[in-house]
């Protein structure tokens, strides 16, 4: 986990500081690509079939090679410092970090879908940037003491690589992997399908789209 997560203040002012950046960076892309910035995301959209695979692998590439740039121009800022990245703290397994990692990435891909991809999301629409990062930094004050929170493979793979540290990097995968694509699952066949149910024909059947 980083370093400025083990007090209080520092934990803190890390989860907002995560919350207003992808809050803003999902305000100034949702219109373009749909927001995405994280490729647990991408996965849930390509799972409840809101992307097309193409799409979703031009996606990741992107969010990969943005998050290197990132964490390089970092580097190149704080004069080579060796970026931190992330780890899991003391007494937490691979396999209760993959688990924390399945259960804060399904709620903020339960978010996203409910505030962006939803066809009848409506005004709730609006506070979407909000209420995905907002989301985001409650689960960084959860679950940053842990294993840094990582919720975002880019987020995780930037440091990594430039900071050449891939001890657990595999948790951070499987675990935001696993919670969006069940969230994109849930959400696509089971939260619509009840919706059109109990409101007949308030709109038109769903076909794929991009977002």
């Amino acid at each position: 986990m980083y370093h400025d997560m083990s007090t209080a203040g520092g934990l803190v002012a890390v989860a907002l500081a995560h919350a207003l950046a992808l809050a803003v960076a999902v305000a100034v892309a949702v219109n373009i690509s749909g927001g995405h910035v994280n490729p647990a995301v991408t996965f849930g959209a390509l799972v409840g079939g809101r992307v097309s695979l193409v799409r979703a692998v031009l996606y990741w590439v992107a969010q990969l090679l943005g998050a290197v740039a990132a964490t390089l121009l970092l580097r190149l800022a704080t004069g080579g410092m060796r970026p931190p990245g992330f780890a899991l703290a003391s007494g937490v397994g691979d396999w209760h970090a993959v688990l924390l990692e399945a259960v804060m990435t399904f709620g903020l891909m339960y978010a996203y879908y409910a505030t962006v991809i939803d066809p009848k999301r409506g005004h709730v629409g609006t506070i979407a940037p909000l209420a995905v990062g907002f989301l985001l930094g409650a689960n960084v004050l959860a679950g940053g003491p842990f294993d840094g929170a990582g919720m975002n493979p880019a987020r995780v793979f930037g440091p990594a690589l430039v900071g050449w540290r891939w001890r657990h990097h595999w948790v951070y995968w499987l675990g935001p992997f696993l919670g969006a694509g069940l969230a994109g699952l849930v959400y696509e066949y089971l939260v619509i399908p009840s919706a059109d149910a109990a409101v007949p024909h308030a709109h038109q059947p769903l076909a794929p789209e991009d977002y």
